[in-house]
């Protein structure tokens, strides 16, 4: 699959972001590589956004930076990987919503907002939903009605059971009063390329990952899952204002450690990357995509956010009734 042309030019600028002067170390660190574990097969959105962080850090600090894509268990078998790591700063985790997702549902086997510190927030986007070209329906109505035609004959695809995808979908079928059956992946990517192939009909997929493949004909994209348009695609209406009031789903990136890795080093990743995120020609490459940089929040501000959110996960997660059987 090709990736879109705006992801190579997000790599390119994190080597031209950095500004000439270098941000305080922590005293030696990093004297050796970091690896950067992620949950999903290459190219879908939080594999290129973690790779662009750690781009940042590679830059700044003159060490090679690693993304170690490590798929499987709806991105558990990387979060267990990073929490039996050292905690020194060289071992992290780049998550996505679901890291939120797999602590609610009870997937890992540790609550994961004691197991991992929140050190930055990379970037956050809505969803597109997008269906094959073979799917007659051309709005979300028209994918509902169609739905309720024929119950359980669509499939869509997400990035694993349990995971943002996952849930996302379960919820709009729950709010809409249709059937569209899972089929779970190893990440988005796998997913994105059998919806091109015809394999499956409907996924929530990031414009980062799909952005491309919509404008090429190969993918139709129905909605954007946020509240609001996006500025790349405003004609493309919100799910809530195409026939799901209320509706809302988005994703975001960041990078975890593992408890009890020194302050000094969750603070200086955490600077680092804020700053490269957040340069201006960074931030108009990610506009391009959909996406947004977070503005730079300290560590403290970043976990706080997390564990708010988590709790409000948990309410939705009970009212709805979802489960992973």
């Amino acid at each position: 699959m090709t990736r879109p042309s705006n992801c190579a030019t997000l790599v390119v600028l994190a080597c031209a972001a950095a500004p000439a002067h270098a941000l305080e170390k922590p005293g030696d660190y990093p004297k050796r590589p970091i690896r950067i574990v992620i949950g999903i097969a290459p190219a879908g959105g939080l594999d290129l956004m973690s790779r662009l962080g750690a781009q940042k850090l590679s830059e700044r600090w003159n060490q090679p930076v690693i993304v170690d894509n490590r798929p499987g268990g709806g991105t558990v078998i990387a979060m267990d990987l990073v929490v039996q790591a050292p905690p020194d700063g060289y071992t992290l985790l780049g998550a996505s919503e679901t890291l939120m997702l797999n602590g609610v549902l009870q997937r890992a086997k540790y609550d994961v907002r004691e197991a991992f510190v929140p050190i930055v927030q990379l970037t956050t986007q809505p969803y597109a939903l997008i269906v094959h070209p073979s799917v007659p329906a051309k709005s979300v109505k028209e994918l509902i009605a169609l739905a309720k035609s024929k119950p359980g004959a669509l499939n869509y695809g997400s990035q694993g059971t349990g995971t943002t995808g996952h849930i996302g979908m379960e919820r709009m079928k729950l709010m809409a009063g249709i059937d569209i059956t899972h089929v779970p992946y190893k990440g988005a990517a796998p997913a994105l390329i059998d919806l091109l192939a015809g394999q499956i009909q409907v996924q929530f997929s990031t414009t980062a990952t799909s952005g491309a493949h919509v404008k090429s004909g190969r993918a139709r994209a129905l909605a954007i899952t946020g509240l609001r348009r996006s500025p790349v695609y405003p004609d493309l209406p919100t799910v809530s204002e195409a026939g799901v009031p209320g509706f809302e789903l988005h994703n975001s990136y960041g990078y975890f450690a593992p408890a009890a890795t020194p302050r000094a080093i969750i603070r200086a990743i955490n600077a680092v990357v804020s700053q490269g995120m957040n340069a201006p020609d960074t931030v108009k490459a990610l506009a391009m995509d959909g996406s947004e940089a977070v503005p730079p929040v300290p560590p403290e501000e970043f976990k706080a956010k997390f564990e708010r959110e988590y709790a409000e996960l948990e309410k939705v997660i009970k009212t709805l009734n979802i489960t992973l059987n």
